[in-house]
């Protein structure tokens, strides 16, 4: 077709939203209709002559070769989707229909801009995998890390932090950060800054020396329905103010779902700790040591191996915590808490079974090493705790048990440290009275 032709057509295709696009068999445009300028951003003269595929997305260039084939061997195509860049880099979803006319030796196609639509998908679908996260993940810093992908899967960051703020305080913690660049350079600036969105509740920049002041930045507020819980920050790579305010827009539209998100996940773990840690001391309660030693045991009858219970009782806590007040004895109690994590292993486990009484599991270890481990214990909590101006000098009854020589369920095993426990702690008084 001569451009007498096309002429004579461009009146009536020119009213249309969608680009009329005519290539020649090696991908040099021929004629675009003044639809194309609304998709593309170049006047129809300056495509003329381009070569198709170098306004393709890179990442889509193949998978458009390919498709280009099919057309030219006489497969029409109605339904092909691609990204092209945009005059001014930006990047355009198109929907496609195209043939090839072996008599003109002409690629014919008509391109419809979709990428509204395609951001309306990816938002809705977002907003699902963000729901499904906060059910699906099992801890909050599971729960950032697949925060961080879905926004990832939407816009391009550089570096990317959630920030939390106590509301009566204003006090903000940067709980996560990703990214290229060293937080502590930033730490104390992104900290006002998410203290400064939260309490504001709104983004930010929203002003040219907002933008000046900290460039590249944006930090939209986190708000759950009690409240602002607290910031997410990232820093983009967007060229130019229009993409800023377009990934600004995006964070807001997820922002409530984040925080919500986020609000169930502590909540969740708030109910997990209430009801698998002891309140006073942190450490593991009995529901939670009970299903630990139930995993130490079957692994230790799988695989033949030995492993080691301790029952700690504290002598003269009673008498301590008479004279000097329960707070002093709880304080006590945490204190211990604290030595006896200091002498375990990250593999062993140390419970708090109630009032003055703590139990420790030693996993895979040899009965020889047992006492090595006692003596440890002992040296530590034989160190006066300090109780305000008073410093209180206590010691401590250990009964052991080992697995299999002393029991192979955790009942017999219970018992058997509980009463080596009292056996020390008897031998111990007619000790002191001769």
């Amino acid at each position: 077709m001569d451009k007498a032709g096309f002429d004579s057509l461009s009146h009536y295709i020119d009213m249309l939203l969608d680009a009329i696009c005519v290539v020649d068999e090696n991908g040099h445009f021929l004629y675009v209709s003044a639809g194309g300028e609304r998709i593309f951003g170049y006047k129809p003269e300056e495509m003329i002559g381009r070569q198709m595929l170098d306004m393709v997305h890179p990442e889509d260039r193949e998978r458009t070769l390919q498709t280009v084939a099919e057309i030219m061997s006489g497969i029409a195509k109605i339904d092909f989707e691609n990204r092209y860049i945009r005059k001014d880099g930006r990047v355009v979803h198109l929907l496609w229909s195209a043939r090839w006319s072996e008599n003109e030796g002409i690629r014919i196609a008509v391109a419809r801009d979709i990428s509204e639509l395609k951001q309306t998908e990816a938002r809705q679908a977002a907003l699902i995998n963000i729901s499904e996260a906060a059910h699906t993940e099992q801890s909050l810093t599971d729960l950032y890390i697949r925060i961080h992908d879905i926004i990832a899967g939407l816009i391009s960051t550089q570096q990317f932090v959630i920030g939390l703020c106590e509301q009566k305080s204003a006090d903000s913690e940067l709980v996560y950060h990703c990214g290229a660049g060293h937080l502590t350079d930033q730490k104390t600036v992104l900290e006002t800054l998410c203290s400064q969105v939260a309490r504001r509740g709104v983004s930010w920049p929203k002003s040219e020396w907002e933008q000046r002041a900290l460039p590249d930045w944006l930090a939209v507020p986190l708000k759950s329905q009690d409240g602002i819980v607290g910031a997410l920050m990232v820093k983009t790579d967007a060229d130019n103010k229009a993409d800023n305010v377009d990934e600004c827009e995006l964070l807001e539209f997820v922002s409530t779902q984040i925080a919500a998100a986020i609000v169930r996940r502590k909540m969740l773990e708030s109910l997990h700790q209430l009801a698998m840690f002891d309140q006073l001391t942190g450490l593991p309660n009995r529901r939670l040591f009970h299903d630990r030693f139930q995993q130490v045991l079957a692994r230790a009858k799988r695989n033949q191996e030995s492993f080691a219970v301790l029952y700690l009782d504290l002598d003269k806590f009673k008498q301590a915590n008479d004279h000097f007040g329960h707070e002093a004895g709880d304080r006590i109690l945490r204190q211990t808490a604290q030595r006896l994590n200091t002498c375990l292993r990250d593999t062993d486990t140390v419970a708090r079974m109630g009032g003055d009484e703590f139990v420790m599991i030693l996993d895979r270890i040899d009965m020889k090493d047992v006492e090595d481990v006692v003596i440890k214990i002992r040296t530590e909590l034989s160190q006066p705790y300090q109780l305000d101006d008073t410093m209180l000098s206590l010691t401590a009854s250990i009964g052991i048990a080992s697995f299999p020589e002393h029991g192979e369920t955790q009942m017999s095993l219970m018992q058997q440290a509980d009463s080596d426990m009292y056996r020390a702690k008897r031998a111990e008084r007619i000790s002191k009275k001769t």
